[in-house]
């Protein structure tokens, strides 16, 4: 998502600085390329040796030094984007004010690339009006304020001041990109369910499946970079997406899921049905604990609601609606009839005959059957990659 995108990434003193190794490490895992400018207070709180070790790029302090002259416009015309994290209130009012005193200031009136700036301060500091006013001043500029946080403060106290976490920079990014490259599924609403369920037992058991959510999670991300709002109704997945366009609706159960999705359907253009929903739940829940008291147990189990097939019957002509389908045998065959039963006009196809597709895995191998009888097969791709294939058929069809 951020593959070959040049990310100057400035660093100010500010004791949120630890977090920025761990960004640097997310947007050198995302294909961007990183350089970090440090001001010299920055410094002392995390080392040049530690961000030009995981960005694999020198780290500029001084604008001179023993090696010569640092070329700070250079540093600004080769970024595509600069972002200023951790931004102090030292720093964010000589940004607002044009001070030019360390190399981080040099870069940043020397760009001409967009500029995000990650403010972190405490609470007095963050709601002072001579920081609001820095902060109206550099949006005036058209740079752009990642929000602060909520949250305990480096001083004790409570209250909003504290930097986005990397993950929030990261989905900031995404979405700047994103609407760079803008495609049919622009200003349209994607509902996208993922993950398990939980099926309670008693108040400490229930009855799950391996899902991770990872297939979910990257078919949010694709299509909130494809300039979508994403509303992502999940159960208790291991992995969930971060871009900023993405509404994320906790549930556990599969009849909490069917409630939420069918809450929010109606606002969809497009409905993809990514969920690993349990077909059975317990008839009851017991309200205490159940003990173990003799060698042979059984649990009275009910279907649930078969939230795609419910979902079809709603379905719009407006509407598109992508369904999943993971077999073991006799694949296709299920999948054609799940296909017209659910009213889908895709459904995605994968068994845990092919090595590496399934739960709980990286990657995925995929055959995409359309209601016109297409059917497209793919190799096995990492889920992101699988991710973008599905969401690239979707564009083409409403195309």
């Amino acid at each position: 998502m951020l593959k070959d995108k040049k990310i100057l990434l400035g660093v100010s003193g500010s004791i949120a600085a630890y977090k920025i190794a761990y960004l640097v490490r997310l947007l050198i895992k995302q294909g961007a390329a990183v350089r970090v400018v440090m001001t010299p207070a920055a410094q002392q709180f995390i080392t040049s040796l530690t961000l030009s070790t995981l960005s694999k790029n020198a780290v500029y302090t001084d604008v001179s030094s023993e090696d010569g002259w640092h070329n700070h416009v250079e540093l600004g015309l080769w970024a595509d984007v600069m972002v200023i994290a951790p931004a102090t209130a030292n720093t964010i009012a000589k940004l607002a004010n044009g001070h030019c005193d360390n190399m981080l200031l040099a870069a940043y009136l020397s760009s001409r690339c967009p500029v995000m700036v990650a403010p972190a301060m405490d609470l007095d500091m963050w709601t002072h009006p001579a920081t609001q006013q820095n902060i109206d001043k550099l949006m005036s500029y058209g740079n752009q304020i990642i929000p602060v946080e909520d949250g305990e403060l480096a001083s004790g106290l409570i209250g909003k001041g504290r930097m986005a976490e990397p993950e929030q920079i990261v989905g900031h990014l995404i979405a700047h990109f994103s609407a760079i490259n803008r495609t049919s599924l622009t200003q349209k609403t994607v509902l996208i369910t993922s993950g398990p369920t939980q099926e309670a037992i008693d108040p400490v058991r229930f009855i799950s499946n391996h899902s991770s959510g990872k297939m979910g999670a990257a078919l949010a991300e694709k299509a909130a970079c494809a300039g979508a709002k994403v509303l992502f109704v999940s159960g208790p997945a291991k992995v969930m997406p971060q871009h900023p366009a993405i509404q994320i609706l906790s549930v556990l159960s599969a009849q909490q899921m069917y409630e939420t999705a069918l809450r929010y359907a109606p606002q969809a253009d497009v409905l993809i049905l990514a969920a690993a929903v349990a077909d059975y739940t317990p008839q009851t829940v017991a309200t205490q604990k159940m003990k173990k008291k003799t060698d042979e147990f059984s649990i009275p189990l009910k279907k649930t609601k078969d939230i795609a097939a419910e979902l079809g019957k709603l379905k719009t002509e407006q509407q598109l609606m992508v369904g999943f389908a993971l077999e073991t045998n006799n694949a296709l065959e299920y999948a054609k009839g799940k296909l017209v039963s659910k009213n889908l006009d895709i459904i995605v196809l994968n068994t845990l005959a092919d090595k590496g597709a399934g739960f709980g895995y990286d990657t995925n191998k995929v055959t995409l059957v359309e209601r016109n009888g297409t059917i497209t097969r793919y190799d096995i791709k990492t889920k992101e990659a699988v991710a973008e294939d599905i969401v690239n058929k979707i564009t083409s069809l409403l195309d």
